[in-house]
């Protein structure tokens, strides 16, 4: 989207103020293609093989890998209610008052949603099922600084809140938002599914920080350039930056659509990992400003399909709420909030 110095040029229906750089067309001497592209019409599963991060059916890699710790955490909750728990109790709706988080499938909350990536990272490390590698993820051949890694890096598990910081660290320099945490994950276990590698304490950053550079173009308008994250990774280069993403497009076979159904699928799995980890989302009080933004929200996307239902040569049916009566305007209930 509008960033020359990768090794792919996305459109951008904005223009932008940054100096752009020259990109070098073809490969160095001595360079091989990462793997052998496949037409589309290949790309689809073969035997019945399910792709999670394709599939809205199939079950998210970190689920599966962090199903225990899952497990763990309801038997923990179950044996909680037989004793005396100690926590603030948690706030129930009633008829009164309607309790939510400020996290929504289409508007998720940055900080928790980053903890709750950072966190099925986490699990993808810690209960990996291989130990594959492909060069250019190895911190250790090419360092995310000049200081490097210790030789024993790759024993040595990271915790949960040391990978947070790190993606905290770009999301907040790069301005990134909720929606591209959840995109990265999408796009780290399509390159564990289709690379057939496994992320591990060698890799885990250069892998993280592709997934980012990649879901970031793709999401947002205004993307952030190579150029731009080498300054927040000051001592990385914008050619290793550009090699970086040329590879991780080339593994995901240039595959870069996430269907809708897809994205909200890893929502909602990040949600369960959330719950059974006790990284609980803030809720707070329904107020009448908050109400009536949901339901103008609610009210756009029902106007849109409508819209396309319409186009489409669908018939309109008629409800309690939306009654359509030849050429008579719909009427609509009001709900009041105290």
């Amino acid at each position: 989207m509008g960033n020359k110095t990768s090794c792919c040029s996305y459109s951008s229906p904005q223009a932008s103020h940054r100096v752009i750089m020259p990109i070098e067309e073809t490969l160095h001497e001595g360079e091989i293609s990462v793997s052998n592209l496949q037409h589309i019409s290949e790309r689809e599963g073969d035997d019945g093989e399910e792709d999670p991060s394709q599939d809205p059916m199939a079950k998210t890699i970190f689920i599966e890998r962090s199903k225990t710790a899952i497990e763990n955490g309801m038997i923990r909750r179950r044996s909680q209610h037989q004793i005396a728990d100690l926590r603030p109790l948690k706030k129930s709706s009633s008829c009164s008052t309607i309790y939510l988080d400020d996290s929504t499938v289409s508007q998720p909350n940055l900080k928790n949603s980053v903890k709750c990536v950072a966190l099925a990272i986490y699990y993808h490390i810690k209960n990996r099922t291989s130990q594959r590698e492909i060069d250019i993820f190895d911190e250790k051949l090419y360092p995310l600084s000049t200081a490097g890694v210790s030789e024993d890096y790759e024993k040595h598990n990271p915790e949960h809140r040391y990978i947070y910081k790190f993606i905290r660290t770009l999301f907040n320099a790069a301005q990134l938002t909720a929606e591209c945490a959840i995109i990265t994950l999408v796009y780290l276990e399509r390159l564990l599914t289709y690379a057939e590698l496994d992320i591990q304490p060698s890799n885990w950053k250069r892998i993280v920080l592709g997934a980012i550079l990649l879901a970031s173009k793709v999401w947002d308008d205004q993307a952030v350039w190579n150029v731009d994250y080498c300054q927040i990774l000051k001592e990385m280069t914008v050619e290793d930056m550009n090699e970086l993403e040329r590879q991780f497009l080339e593994l995901l076979q240039f595959n870069i659509n996430v269907p809708s159904s897809v994205y909200a699928k890893y929502y909602f799995d990040l949600r369960t990992l959330a719950e059974a980890n006790d990284l609980t989302f803030p809720s707070e009080p329904l107020s009448k400003e908050r109400a009536q933004k949901l339901e103008a929200m609610s009210r756009v996307k029902e106007d849109k399909y409508t819209a396309e239902a319409i186009k489409n040569g669908l018939k309109k049916w008629s409800s309690l709420d939306n009654v359509t009566n030849g050429g008579v305007a719909s009427r609509r209930s009001i709900a009041i909030l105290s």
